[in-house]
This record gives C-alpha cells, sequence and structure tokens, in this order.
C-alpha cells in the first residue's frame, strides 16, 4: 500500500471488529471514500461483499485492484503483464522532467522508469481489473521510491536514501471473491447505495487527498496537466474543490449521505484534528439508532511531527503536538454486540 495520511492501518481490528460484530454471517459493506483501498480489502478478506466507491481516479485504480479484481480471476494474467511491464525501456519525457526535474518526488532515473513502465501500459488496452493490477504495482513501486515526507504537498529538499535505489514493480496482492469499485461522489451516489453496512471516512479538515497525492491523479489519469507552483501541482488542485475540505460545508455534506444512506447500520471515522467534534458527530448519527464510539491514541502523521519549512528547506514553525485521537462512531448497532466483539 503507498504512504497515506489518511491510512486506517492501525485502525482495522477495531473497524473489523466492529462489522463483524454487526454482520456475524457477512454481509454487504459499502466503503464510500475507500481512499487506498485498505479497508475494502481488509472486509473483502473477511468474507463481506464489499463495494468501494472514491472520486479520485488513482483511489479508484486502488480499490478496482484489491476490491474488484478476484485472484482467481487475474492473478496468473497479472504475473505475467508484471514481469512484461518490469522489461519496459524507460522513457525521459514530460513526467520525469515534471516530476524529477521541476520537481523532485523522484530521481529522474527512475521517473524515466515509471514513464516506460506507464506508456507501455497505456499502449497495451487493458481490461479494467488487469489496467488497475498494473496502475496499482506501478503506484507502489514509485512510493517505495520517492522523495517525500508521505504527502505530495512538498519534497524533500535533498534526495532520500530510498530515492537511489532502483524501481521494482511488485504484483499486488490480490484477494479472492467478488467486489464493486465505482468512482462517484459520495453525496450524489449515496441514495443509490445497497448495503447492509455503510463506512464512512471522509475528509475531515482543510488537507484535500488531490493536493497531498496529486502526482498519482496524474500517472492514473496520465493527461499531462498544467501545473502550478514549487510543488507542481496539477491545475484541477485549484478547482477540484470538495466540501468536505471547508468548515462550512462539511457538515450539511456528511449530513446529506447520512440522511440519504438507507443501510440500517453506520460506521463513520473521524479525527479530533477535523472540522466537526465529537459531540456534532453523535448528533448527527443519533437518528439512526445508539451510537458508540470508539477512542484511539495515534502519532500525527509524520508530516506534522517533522516541523514547518519554508521552500528552502529552512524551519521555519514548530509542531503543536505530536498525538491525535481517531474516532470511530458506530451507529445502530447494540453495545452489547458491539462491546463482544470487542
Amino acid at each position: 500500500m503507498i504512504k497515506y495520511i489518511g491510512s486506517k492501518r492501525a485502525l482495522l481490528g477495531q473497524l473489523t471488529g466492529a462489522v463483524r460484530a454487526a454482520l456475524p454471517g457477512g454481509g454487504r459493506v459499502c466503503d464510500l471514500f475507500s481512499g487506498t483501498a485498505r479497508v475494502g480489502q481488509a472486509l473483502k478478506r473477511e468474507g463481506h461483499t464489499v463495494w468501494s466507491n472514491d472520486l479520485t481516479a488513482y483511489a479508484h485504480i486502488l480499490a478496482t485492484c484489491y476490491v474488484q479484481a478476484d485472484a482467481v480471476v487475474w492473478q496468473d494474467k497479472a504475473e505475467r503483464l508484471i514481469a512484461e511491464l518490469a522489461a519496459a525501456p524507460a522513457m525521459d519525457g514530460w513526467f520525469t522532467e515534471a516530476c524529477c526535474r521541476q520537481a523532485r518526488y523522484f530521481h529522474p532515473d527512475n521517473g524515466a522508469r515509471i514513464e516506460g513502465v506507464r506508456e507501455r501500459i497505456a499502449a497495451l488496452s487493458l481490461e479494467p481489473e488487469l489496467e488497475a493490477i498494473a496502475l496499482t504495482s506501478l503506484m507502489e513501486a514509485a512510493d517505495r521510491v520517492d522523495s517525500t515526507a508521505g504527502v505530495q504537498m512538498a519534497y524533500m529538499k535533498a534526495w532520500a536514501a530510498r530515492a537511489m535505489k532502483p524501481l521494482t514493480l511488485r504484483l499486488p496482492d490480490l484477494t479472492p471473491g467478488v467486489g464493486r469499485a465505482t468512482r462517484a461522489d459520495a453525496v450524489q451516489i449515496a441514495p443509490t447505495i445497497e448495503a447492509d453496512l455503510v463506512y464512512l471516512d471522509p475528509p475531515y479538515n482543510q488537507h484535500s487527498y488531490l493536493g497531498n497525492y496529486h502526482v498519482w491523479e496524474t500517472l492514473t489519469l496520465w493527461d499531462r496537466p498544467e501545473t502550478y507552483g514549487v510543488a507542481n501541482k496539477r491545475i484541477d488542485c485549484r478547482t477540484r474543490k470538495s466540501a468536505f475540505n471547508s468548515r462550512p460545508g462539511i457538515g450539511p455534506a456528511l449530513q446529506s449521505v447520512i440522511d440519504a444512506l438507507e443501510a440500517p447500520q453506520l460506521i463513520v471515522s473521524f479525527n479530533d484534528e477535523g472540522y466537526l467534534g465529537r459531540d456534532q458527530l453523535i448528533e448527527m448519527l443519533s437518528s439512526r439508532g445508539p451510537v458508540q464510539v470508539i477512542e484511539i491514541d495515534r502519532p500525527r502523521y509524520v508530516g506534522a511531527r517533522i516541523g514547518i519549512h519554508d521552500p528552502k528547506g529552512r524551519k521555519v514553525g514548530s509542531v503543536g503536538r505530536l498525538r491525535n485521537v481517531e474516532y470511530l462512531f458506530v451507529a445502530g448497532l447494540e453495545d452489547a454486540v458491539l462491546n463482544a466483539a470487542a
């Protein structure tokens, strides 16, 4: 999996336990803001039928790989494809210039390898699942040799040690079973969701996932976008704005999703750095039945722990705190059932 500030890796035990308590015999689960698809894959492995959705193109690719693609169907084909792509010749073009020289997310040698593999994928006209597996392999390979602190808002002043290692493709860890991946706005798709339980992990403050991971969006879309700023962000980072990244917008947007969903049970992930407080979220969910809150103390993401720096790499600000609280709000599940699962 790629490095991701929204990753729920540390919460997977509590989250899958809550879903297991809600649906002891398995069931239909929708992850409406799927991100890296880590949660969807974990739930698929638990035996649930999973529907993963996200609006960004790169997240949709990850969900298609880890949730929609059935390992039984695609494993052998994917192994052959990854071996073929590993032999693709390097190509020093737009991506290498924009993401390795104008901005230094990858060493140019690896940038040219990334570009060569991506061009080969584009030329093959692959089936959606196979293309998603190939692009996921490439994203994860690039992530292992990047030169950032974990987000693509900036890059290291000097090359990170891992950036000097050669790019190596690996087959993603595919999961057997049936799943579904869609790319849609959560507010718009919420009324159409058919599931026994919906998991909501929305953006919760000003940090846009598109802005933080714009290189993955470009690598997925392969559209040579106009860019701006020292970070060479895609120009549409300025226009593709989400209500969930807005203090006045997040409450109405999340409430509209909650109200539109017909699933009897909801689980919501949030964070004490978010625009909405604990009590507000409990009130928003109270119409769905009893609301229980699981609190998990966690270190803040690495970018927040290293301090604030100017474009020349000089430290110009200090970190206010090193830890935060992750919340899981569980609505519609009886206390005794959840306590037994914990």
